[in-house]
């Protein structure tokens, strides 16, 4: 009998391997399909199978399935990567898997496409334009009233994306937009937004229902680094709900409802304002979610992959938070050290570390800024918070600014 297969195409840094590792744990052998598979350390980390393929040639990917059809039992295929979400969804389509709508998928990894169908169906978003070029930003900024966001209409992990303060920032932004630093998914198109004050929240759902909502601080603008993340969010019973609510109606609107979603939103003085709809699981909160109410994420939406029934009870509520380590400075990684030792502190339940020594740090005002992260875990909010803490304060790095030889400690 054929070994049972799970094919993944392409994968993430941080949810790649926990489809690796769960697709293992379900009895499957997962195969990464990716342009370039070295991307991914975790691969040759876990001795995982991987067929290096041009992902973005459809033809090319239905070839290769078909293939590996002829060696595997394919019990199914999907991905953490969102820009190869739609594709999964029409190879299941063509090899008759269960999967996501491909049609569902593509309009709402358009973020302007996202938006309109988000406006039309009510759903509290907010004031938004698309522009092309620097007049357009400029003439849509001054319409929407600053500040106000740019970034790219398609996109993730929070790349291009900048709050702008004044016309001169506008300007500014629009350039390296435009210019030949940032990497374009698609045809350059410049979003244009409302900045929505309030603390950021993020629903989680698979299917029709609210898993968790995390609570999330970022650092200092005008860009968007995650700091910290708390799960689950310390709301009143009526804010949750205000978020489950407009969560839900966002998965009407795009027709979304088929395996994960991530919706992250601001909750404003009028109430929840949807900043972006994700069909696919957030970036680290598998983790949050496992450990604060023990439900694997990876494993059900795997489940749900394959043709099995999934099980998202919750099993305990305990309070998790997760600590990005930000670097306050560009220059030479001299040394990092003290992670073995957080990790020894009691109720830490990971620590991670991205960089190696003598490797130049280059502040990219995104997700890549982390130079690594604790996880700890709790009954408590304010427990969880002090475990934390403690971690924290035992790591420590040294880097040496790029120009004049300043040595800085513990983050510049």
């Amino acid at each position: 009998m054929a070994r049972r297969a799970l094919i993944l195409l392409e994968g993430t840094r941080s949810n790649g391997p926990l489809y690796v590792k769960a697709a293992r744990r379900l009895g499957l052998n997962p195969i990464t399909l990716s342009v370039d598979p070295t991307r991914y350390q975790y691969i040759q980390a876990e001795r995982s199978d991987a067929i290096r393929v041009d992902t973005d040639n459809l033809d090319a990917v239905i070839r290769e399935c078909s293939r590996l059809h002829e060696i595997y039992d394919i019990a199914g295929i999907t991905s953490a990567l969102e820009a190869s979400y739609a594709t999964v969804g029409k190879l299941c389509r063509y090899f008759d898997l269960p999967g996501p709508n491909p049609a569902s998928i593509e309009r709402c990894c358009d973020k302007f496409t996202q938006r309109q169908l988000l406006a039309e169906a009510g759903v509290p978003i907010p004031a938004y334009r698309l522009a092309a070029n620097a007049s357009e930003t400029e003439g849509s900024a001054a319409e929407i009233g600053l500040p106000v966001i740019l970034k790219p209409a398609v996109g993730g992990g929070s790349i291009g994306v900048r709050l702008c303060r004044n016309v001169e920032e506008v300007a500014e932004h629009t350039i390296y937009l435009l210019g030949e630093k940032h990497l374009w998914q698609s045809s350059p198109r410049i979003l244009v937004e409302e900045f929505a004050q309030g603390p950021l929240y993020v629903a989680n759902l698979m299917g029709n229902e609210v898993i968790g909502i995390t609570a999330y601080e970022f650092g200092p603008a005008p860009h968007f680094v995650v700091r910290e993340s708390t799960c689950p969010a310390p709301l009143t019973d009526v804010n949750y709900k205000r978020i489950a609510d407009v969560s839900l109606s966002c998965l009407q609107a795009l027709e979304l409802g088929w395996g994960p979603t991530c919706i992250e939103l601001r909750l404003t003085p009028g109430g929840p304002v949807v900043i972006e709809v994700n069909p696919r699981l957030g970036g680290g909160e598998p983790k949050l979610v496992r450990l604060a109410y023990s439900i694997d994420l990876v494993t059900e939406h795997i489940k749900l992959v394959i043709g099995e029934n999934w099980n998202l009870r919750r099993r305990h509520s305990h309070s998790a938070v997760w600590r990005n380590l930000v670097p306050d400075c560009d220059g030479t990684l001299d040394w990092i050290y003290g992670d073995g030792l957080a990790a020894t502190v009691p109720g830490v339940a990971e620590v991670k570390l991205y960089v190696e020594s003598k490797r130049p740090i280059i502040r990219k005002g995104d997700y890549r800024d982390s130079l690594g992260y604790v996880i700890a875990v709790s009954p408590s909010v304010a427990e969880t918070n002090a475990i934390l803490q403690r971690a924290v304060d035992l790591i420590h790095w040294s880097i040496t600014p790029f120009g004049p030889l300043v040595e800085t400690l513990s983050g510049c």
